[in-house]
């Protein structure tokens, strides 16, 4: 009776959750994968069946692979900069010399994640700005006066502005996870490999490295999931452009659903960043090994 009672509270428990994917995750993931075969706008009820033509218009669209290289981009500086850069910064700071100052940096490299993208994307657009901008006021006063890069206005350099302000925002955040990882390491591992003469350089390839690898490897997959989702930045500092030279798949979708109303192929891109995000967690479940004891 009381095993049979405790069932009835944990169903009871589960229910609000279960209930709440139902609504807001599955069905309109469903809803997704069945729009995106219907060629439909949002302001008609009328639907047309066109089976997998949006799929085949997206990919064979001659933006679409500027778009998926823009996020192969932003996935690769993103694991760059948030993996392998925080996790060394994270290290440097945990060393003793660095310890007294470990705070004030924590604190300054961490600050940036805290504030909105939208806020941060119009505080970046403003000083990438070619005519006013701080960025070349700068680059005048150290002698290159005659140096005007256009920044968000040329095609080549938009897409890695937008990514540096991304990855300046976040690595802190994964520096300091880094850094309480760092610090759960037992301190008799480096106290051996120092005995046994082992440099800071050493101590790092040799046990903070080995001890922090699944880690690293799940905020890898979680940063590269990420970047596939990617649209805040891109929409408030480039809106996709100069032409489409900055568009992701996020921002694709969202031209297709509210600038061209083509609602089956915006949930085709739905779709599309689902099933990439999808594979990309199945990676990281069997390369973590999550739920094994």
């Amino acid at each position: 009776m009381k095993v049979y009672k405790n069932k009835k509270i944990i169903i009871l428990y589960l229910a609000p959750v279960v209930i709440g994917l139902a609504i807001f995750v599955y069905y309109p993931l469903i809803r997704s994968v069945i729009d995106s075969l219907y060629q439909w706008v949002s302001y008609s009820p009328e639907r047309k069946w066109v089976g997998f033509d949006n799929y085949i218009q997206i990919f064979t669209d001659e933006n679409f692979m500027t778009i998926l290289k823009n996020n192969i981009l932003y996935a690769a500086f993103s694991v760059l900069c948030q993996v392998v850069i925080a996790m060394v910064l994270a290290a440097c700071l945990e060393e003793i010399f660095m310890r007294r100052f470990q705070k004030f940096f924590r604190t300054v490299l961490f600050l940036p994640s805290l504030i909105s993208m939208s806020v941060l994307g119009i505080l970046w657009k403003c000083i990438f700005n070619p005519n006013s901008g701080l960025l070349n006021a700068f680059i005048h006063s150290i002698g290159f006066e005659h140096t005007t890069p256009m920044w968000l206005g040329d095609a080549s350099l938009a897409i890695f502005c937008c990514i540096f302000v991304s990855q300046w925002q976040y690595i802190g955040y994964c520096m300091l996870l880094d850094l309480v990882g760092i610090q759960k390491i037992p301190r008799e591992l480096y106290e051996s490999a120092e005995i046994d003469g082992a440099g800071s350089i050493k101590r790092f390839f040799y046990v903070t490295l080995p001890m922090a690898k699944e880690s690293m490897l799940v905020t890898a997959i979680i940063t590269v999931i990420g970047s596939f989702k990617i649209f805040t930045e891109i929409q408030v500092m480039t809106g996709g452009g100069p032409g489409r030279s900055t568009e992701v798949l996020a921002t694709a979708m969202y031209r297709s659903a509210f600038i061209n109303d083509e609602m089956g192929v915006a949930s085709a891109y739905a779709v599309i960043i689902f099933v990439i995000t999808l594979i990309l967690s199945l990676v990281q479940i069997k390369l973590s090994h999550t739920g094994e004891e």
